[in-house]
């Protein structure tokens, strides 16, 4: 038998070097995969928004959540829900800032992320709109035989609300009203309401305050008549496959917000206190709804 002279000291640098060799492709390869994430931008999706000055609110936004999570971020509008909801299942964006209805409606699909906390509590009201002339509206149900103008197919405040009232009274949502059409915007309700286009409308109420507040004349002549049960405030939303690890960095710089003075200067442009955690439950009101509502799931 021939004799094997193996120097150990030889042996030991060549195993530091294959050592070495693999932790430096697996940290290359970590790295590689950091730097690719950092490049790709982190899409947004929102409805049309009503804020004043919205391009710079959004502008600011992205600035606060590129600095946060170390990525670019692009926001992207659409005019309605169902446009968000085809370019979240269709993984053309990340993010949404959606209502809690298609939320119900895609459990399976969609989770929340965060939801923003406005007066006290992560929860708002559908007001029924009307002009001030109008002494004579307390519900939707003195409205038979008038022109309604809903916000949304898919908003629970804007559509599916007043459609349960009506549901409720024990009438037939699709022959209550001589006529009913979609504006895609609370903004738009309000605007066919003074106009004289709608007789009355519904909207989001956290909608309908901060255009009083940042827009009041687009409010003048018109009143609340009526105001709902108190709904989960819609949420920020994400795809249930989207990484964790993505999911948590957004989650962060959400609900992270008010603690610093950027931020909470960002909150107040968008005329809420923070962003909180979703809770267990806070959506089964809407859920409850769409048990009154089975022609509206689809």
């Amino acid at each position: 038998m021939n004799n094997l002279n193996i120097n150990p000291t030889r042996l030991q640098k060549s195993n530091r070097r294959s050592f070495l060799s693999s932790s430096a492709i697996a940290i290359s390869s970590v790295a590689s995969s950091h730097l690719a994430l950092a490049a790709t931008p982190l899409r947004f999706a929102s409805t049309a928004v009503f804020l004043n000055d919205q391009i710079a609110t959004l502008e600011l936004w992205q600035q606060y959540l590129e600095l946060r999570i170390g990525r670019p971020v692009r926001f992207i509008q659409r005019g309605s829900y169902r446009e968000i909801i085809d370019l979240l299942f269709n993984d053309s964006v990340d993010a949404a800032w959606l209502c809690g209805y298609p939320l119900m409606l895609h459990e399976d699909r969609l989770v929340a992320l965060a939801v923003p906390r406005y007066q006290g509590a992560a929860l708002y009201q559908s007001h029924l709109i009307v002009p001030n002339t109008d002494t004579s509206t307390k519900q939707i149900l003195d409205l038979k035989g008038k022109v309604f103008a809903y916000s949304d197919p898919l908003s629970n405040s804007g559509y599916l609300v007043p459609r349960t009232q009506i549901v409720l009274g024990k009438q037939e949502p699709s022959t209550y009203f001589r006529r009913s059409f979609f504006t895609f915007s609370h903004r738009k309700v309000v605007d066919a309401v003074r106009a004289g286009l709608a007789d009355a409308g519904a909207v989001d109420g956290y909608v309908w305050d901060t255009m009083a507040t940042q827009f009041p004349s687009s409010v003048a002549g018109l009143r609340v008549a009526w105001k709902s049960a108190q709904h989960g405030f819609p949420p920020i939303v994400v795809r249930r496959n989207w990484p964790a690890q993505e999911a948590g960095q957004l989650g962060d710089a959400l609900l992270g917000m008010q603690a610093s003075s950027g931020g909470r200067g960002l909150l107040q442009r968008l005329n809420i206190e923070a962003f909180e955690p979703p809770k267990s439950k806070q959506f089964d009101s809407i859920r409850a709804l769409l048990k009154l509502n089975p022609q509206s799931t689809s």
